[in-house]
């Protein structure tokens, strides 16, 4: 029988990307979406440097796929009775959650992008692990978390809880948290509010704490453009190497923040969606909050950027790093070394190394230099906190 899993943000740039990966290995695929992320990149003045399909070709190419079982929908997460019955008409074996607002940046705009934040994601999760409760009690969610609960702290980020000993006594606590946005507060306030349906009512459910993810495209794309995942490059939710190789495919300056010393996990994008099937293939046990650090290596931004420039000018193009005054407050100069050895137990191997993927995403954007260049201005970050 196929492992039905429902992902929710399907319409988003992971949840797109897994549901063609999943489809294509046999899993019974569901799926819903609220299409926010492409209205708040539309309020930051960009679009997508991919032309992304509409919602209604999306639905029709996903329908068209999978199995009749399968089921699309247009649902938003905070409604709790249309929650409740997507999860009443897939009957998930498994529950990957995309569906959360996922910019920093954003969530430090203001007051009203930052409550908008807290609603979308806090609700949203709550919401969820509710209906899972009621509905579907042993289904397995995949929530999806990032590194950046953590924060850069001066110690080694263990994978899940750590030994704590004082005066002769010892005890086991999750990882101290230290965000760093609004955004990475409502991470945290998840992992907490999940902890605790596991502890008292038995859920089972994985919290991945992601590094940043880069990438254009998977081989389960099959360079159509129809179905290419979206990619954005704005100051907001253009990460990292996204917005880099952006800039350098248009002879943009690329521009790390600050020194660019910030060290971070990064993962490329088909790497990532090996993760989520391994650890959908082998879930957490009955009233386990399993977390599982997800990243590939750890860089510094600023050797980041050197590659993207060095790619560039592989292919011909004028690039060139031009470091811009950091508009956030963060350590640029710190110790981070964080613990990942869970995904290697599940048989986890790197398939690409990060020069050859920059090298294939700067290539892949050229065909969409117009659509990058008609949106430059988003690029430049505007945000301070």
């Amino acid at each position: 029988m196929k492992k039905r899993v429902l992902i929710l943000g399907i319409d988003g740039y992971l949840g797109w990307s897994l549901a063609l990966y999943l489809i294509n290995r046999g899993f019974r695929v569901s799926g819903c979406d609220n299409l926010l992320r492409r209205k708040l990149v539309y309020r930051e003045k960009s679009i997508s440097a991919t032309p992304i399909k509409s919602w209604a070709n999306r639905y029709t190419i996903l329908s068209g796929m999978s199995d009749q079982e399968s089921v699309f929908k247009r649902i938003d997460i905070t409604d709790y009775s249309d929650l409740k019955r997507m999860l009443e008409l897939t009957e998930p074996d498994a529950i990957v959650h995309f569906a959360q607002m996922p910019s920093a940046p954003y969530s430090m705009k203001g007051i009203e992008e930052a409550t908008l934040t807290y609603k979308n994601n806090l609700i949203g999760n709550l919401n969820l692990i509710f209906a899972m409760r009621e509905v579907c009690p042993n289904a397995h969610l995949v929530k999806l978390g990032t590194m950046g609960e953590y924060g850069t702290p001066d110690i080694d980020i263990s994978e899940g809880d750590f030994e704590v000993k004082f005066n002769g006594r010892k005890d086991m606590l999750p990882f101290p948290r230290q965000p760093g946005s609004f955004y990475h507060c409502t991470k945290v306030h998840d992992s907490t509010n999940i902890r605790m349906a596991c502890k008292f009512w038995k859920l089972r459910v994985t919290d991945i704490m992601q590094g940043v993810v880069f990438g254009i495209k998977i081989p389960e794309m099959k360079d159509s453009e129809e179905l290419l995942t979206r990619y954005d490059f704005d100051e907001c939710f253009g990460t990292a190497i996204n917005r880099f190789c952006a800039q350098a495919a248009v002879g943009l300056p690329i521009t790390p923040y600050g020194k660019g010393g910030q060290n971070r996990g990064f993962l490329p994008l088909r790497d990532s969606m090996r993760c989520i099937e391994l650890i959908i293939r082998k879930p957490a046990k009955k009233g386990e909050h399993r977390i599982i650090n997800q990243f590939e290596n750890v860089y510094n931004l600023f050797a980041l950027a050197l590659i993207v420039e060095s790619k560039a000018k592989e292919l011909g193009l004028d690039a060139r790093v031009v470091p811009v005054k950091n508009p956030r407050i963060e350590l640029e100069d710190h110790y981070y070394n964080p613990v990942h050895e869970k995904l290697v137990a599940l048989g986890y191997k790197p398939t690409v190394a990060i020069e050859d993927e920059v090298g294939v995403m700067i290539e892949s954007l050229l065909p969409y230099k117009d659509r990058i260049l008609r949106c430059k201005e988003a690029i430049e970050p505007k945000t301070k906190w």
